[in-house]
């Protein structure tokens, strides 16, 4: 069973119609009892770092999260800003991040340049740096991104891909049961479906 954690944010609805497409087991996660019966997680999100920390906070579910992620070792994939608060800060906000990952959120910064914009919106390849189960399948590494920060993992190794917009930037991390992407699997159509089923794998 995957549990989509529903604190708010994110696209919750789009998550479950490709799993239900998919014939996999899913669940939207409101409650502690939810997101405990749940072998797997889906953190989604949109919005500012401060605004989802926030939000999370204020469903209740940070505690029981924590436990299931930290203590259990539940597979969980953070997307865009899901990804973004597991890590311990963001350049975006003051705001502590859930702290999973050891480092900051950073802002993608073109200094002069003024042929890049934000948000990076958009559809846009993606490198794979380390083998990893979540790209299984795939013979093009094509999302769709939406955007103005970026994860910069202390431990190079926890990241699995990268993308360039400006410069090279992650755009996917794995760091023991927690996965990442920048990117938004349930907008990128087949590539994300791809994506989505090989995290339902795992």
């Amino acid at each position: 069973m995957i549990s989509i954690i529903n604190y708010g944010l994110g696209n919750i609805q789009a998550f479950k119609n490709i799993y239900n497409q998919l014939n996999i087991s899913n669940s939207i996660a409101t409650t502690k009892k939810d997101i405990e019966a749940a072998e797997k997680l889906i953190l989604p999100g949109v919005g500012s770092f401060d605004w989802a920390i926030n939000y999370l906070e204020k469903s209740g579910l940070r505690d029981c999260l924590d436990n299931a992620v930290l203590i259990e070792k539940k597979p969980i994939l953070g997307v865009c800003v899901g990804m973004q608060i597991m890590a311990e800060s963001s350049e975006e906000g003051e705001n502590k991040g859930l702290g999973w990952i050891p480092t900051r959120i950073k802002k993608l910064n073109f200094k002069n340049s003024t042929e890049y914009v934000l948000p990076h919106m958009g559809w846009n390849d993606i490198s794979i740096t380390r083998e990893n189960k979540l790209f299984n399948g795939l013979s093009e590494y094509k999302f769709y991104f939406l955007h103005s920060y970026f994860i910069d993992p202390e431990n190079s190794e926890n990241i699995i891909a990268k993308t360039n917009y400006g410069l090279d930037f992650c755009c996917a991390i794995n760091h023991n049961n927690l996965y990442g992407t920048q990117f938004h699997p349930e907008k990128s159509h087949s590539y994300g479906t791809t994506l989505l089923k090989n995290f339902a794998e795992i």
